[in-house]
């Protein structure tokens, strides 16, 4: 059933997200019938492909994409669009393709701010190691862009290293434990994901060293490590949020009611002295409703 039917629940949503490995993506929940698709392996585009092609013989009322690649789903997408089947984005933009409407979080300003909040408590200077998401994530890509950026306006912050654990902990945790044995002061990590952060605090905790530490997504196990002081602070990438909403899009435009081109979620940075908000499981936190995204959005 397309825009306009006024058609009302149940309705059929395909949702499809990049990884097992981030549990905020268990979201879109809102009453209609949800078949959720993720890739076995983390971030496959080919693997995302043949997932919507699946989906597409099972003719879904909407599809919710989170694209695991800018551009490797883009065949994928142009078959969902020649369906004509709404396709609203989240997380990640679509590089080509219709969609309804797209709900996400500005990478850039987000990791921009989060960087400036780690520099002024280094007091403007120190060695700094950037942990990088997989070289084409989208969101990675923004993040470390801004994270360079921020480093460039403070004159005695140098970025000592590089290296991507590509949103994964163990990796991480590898990565930043080859980094340690080469580069004798790191001050700060600036990691791109918090899962990352988990597995950076492990190296630095083997090699019996220290460092101030933030990263994103404000998971539950990043906010326990800010309450014991591992990790200085986390930025709410809150994609049990944006899922949400983007379900709560796709059952608005199908019911035949105007929706957003765009809903974008604001910074927050989370930290010890307001951590308290975000300690809880997923699901006991409380997803934006959509008045207030839509406030947020004026």
């Amino acid at each position: 059933m397309r825009a306009g039917s006024g058609r009302h629940l149940p309705m059929k949503l395909a949702v499809f997200t990049k990884n097992r490995s981030n549990p905020a993506y268990a979201a879109a929940r809102l009453g209609a019938s949800v078949v959720h698709y993720v890739p076995e392996t983390p971030d496959d585009a080919a693997e995302q492909s043949a997932l919507i092609e699946q989906a597409l013989a099972g003719q879904p009322d909407a599809v919710l994409l989170a694209p695991v690649h800018p551009t490797g789903v883009n065949a994928a997408i142009r078959k969902v669009n020649a369906a004509h089947i709404p396709l609203v984005g989240y997380i990640s933009r679509l590089s080509e393709g219709q969609c309804v409407s797209f709900i996400g979080s500005d990478d850039y300003a987000l990791a921009f701010a989060l960087a400036r909040y780690l520099f002024e408590r280094l007091a403007g200077k120190g060695a700094v190691v950037i942990l990088e998401g997989p070289p084409e994530s989208v969101t990675s890509i923004e993040r470390v862009r801004a994270f360079r950026a921020a480093a460039a306006a403070y004159p005695g912050v140098r970025v000592v290293a590089a290296c991507s654990g590509y949103y994964l902990q163990q990796p991480a945790r590898a990565a930043m434990a080859r980094t340690l044995a080469a580069t004798p002061r790191i001050d700060a990590v600036l990691a791109a994901n918090d899962i990352m952060a988990v597995g950076a605090i492990e190296a630095l905790r083997a090699a019996g060293r220290g460092a101030l530490l933030v990263g994103v997504n404000a998971i539950p196990e990043a906010i326990a490590a800010i309450k014991r002081g591992d990790m200085l602070a986390t930025a709410d990438f809150d994609a049990m949020s944006m899922a949400s909403l983007a379900a709560e899009c796709a059952i608005r435009h199908l019911r035949g009611e105007s929706v957003p081109q765009e809903i974008m979620l604001p910074v927050q940075i989370v930290d010890r002295a307001n951590c308290s908000r975000w300690d809880r499981p997923y699901e006991q936190r409380q997803c934006l409703n959509w008045k207030d995204a839509l406030d947020k959005n004026v």
